[in-house]
């Protein structure tokens, strides 16, 4: 995995991921997302891959910035294509993801943990946070 900076979508996967959303159709984008989400939470207690973390990861930032308190996603590697209303059920499948992607076994934060991990979590908590509505 590229990856250039401790973003949701500062890597090659989160970018891949962007264009998935992009492609899929107007009323199938939030569908897109809840898969990220349902493919992380249903690893259960199982090795979870990183590419899934990443992706679930970056479906919790689209999410989160349709919450208040969420920062819009600036950067050129999102979606270029607006998503729409995201139904409000996806939160708590996002928090449900995020909180999976911080608990071992997970490739994700054993390889941030060899690195910029207490930035990185740091940053995976505020987005958690904001999702769950507890603030920043």
């Amino acid at each position: 995995m590229g990856t250039w900076d401790i973003g949701p979508f500062d890597n090659d996967t989160a970018a891949d991921f962007s264009y998935t959303v992009d492609e899929a159709g107007a009323g199938k984008k939030a569908d897109v997302l809840r898969a990220a989400f349902r493919e992380v939470t249903g690893t259960g207690d199982d090795y979870l891959d990183a590419d899934l973390s990443v992706e679930a990861v970056a479906a919790a930032a689209l999410v989160a910035a349709q919450c208040p308190g969420g920062e819009p996603v600036t950067t050129s590697y999102g979606p270029k294509e607006p998503l729409g209303v995201l139904p409000v059920e996806l939160r708590a499948e996002a928090v449900a993801a995020l909180d999976r992607v911080l608990a071992e076994p997970s490739e994700l934060l054993e390889l941030w943990e060899e690195s910029d991990g207490e930035e990185w979590k740091a940053g995976i908590r505020r987005l958690r946070a904001v999702l769950a509505g507890t603030g920043a």
